[in-house]
């Protein structure tokens, strides 16, 4: 009899962590997925970069040194191969892609181009879409993240190379930027 309860409480834990290690792989695959509906909106925003830039390049020939920027940025970006990566480089594109918003108030002629507006507002309705698709993200990481390191889960996770990801938020380029208070001018 004692034999059948020591088997019976081996058996309740191995189902235990069989249940606590196939969560993980599930939460881990939902951060994954999550970061598939960002890849689509990224794509689509590269997609959209070249045809701004060479919009701008004609009406803003000095600012040469942004429009490469944003280039590189955007090279930097399509080239990063794992999430992390692909997060660094966005958080460089949005940047460099914020500096050419302010750049671009100086050429109300520009600003007036039926295909700048345009492109502008696809631009605008992207980063909207990348605004939602990062908060389901970085509700996935902080859900898998807590998983990861939360009791028993950490000793699992420790085992099974599960480890604490990064989220995707704005950068410090670009907090820099959002708490600037705006330049008004008249």
């Amino acid at each position: 009899m004692p034999v059948l309860i020591i088997v019976g409480i081996i058996i309740l834990i191995v189902l235990w962590v069989i249940s606590l290690y196939n969560s993980l792989v599930r939460l881990r695959n939902r951060r994954q997925n999550a970061f598939a509906d960002i890849d689509v909106q990224l794509r689509q925003r590269h997609d959209l970069v070249p045809q701004l830039v060479e919009t701008v390049k004609g009406y803003a020939s000095h600012e040469k040194e942004l429009l490469i920027k944003i280039t590189e940025a955007r090279s930097a970006a399509m080239n990063a191969s794992t999430i992390d990566g692909k997060i660094v480089a966005e958080q460089q594109l949005s940047s460099a892609l914020a500096g050419l918003k302010v750049s671009v108030e100086a050429y109300p002629d520009l600003k007036a181009n039926q295909n700048f507006l345009q492109l502008q507002e696809e631009l605008s309705d992207i980063e909207n879409k990348l605004a939602a698709s990062r908060r389901f993200f970085n509700a996935a990481t902080t859900e898998y993240n807590t998983a990861v390191e939360s009791f028993p889960g950490n000793l699992l996770a420790r085992n099974f190379g599960f480890s604490k990801e990064i989220m995707f938020d704005l950068g410090t380029d670009t907090r820099k930027q959002m708490e600037e208070p705006p330049k008004i001018q008249f």
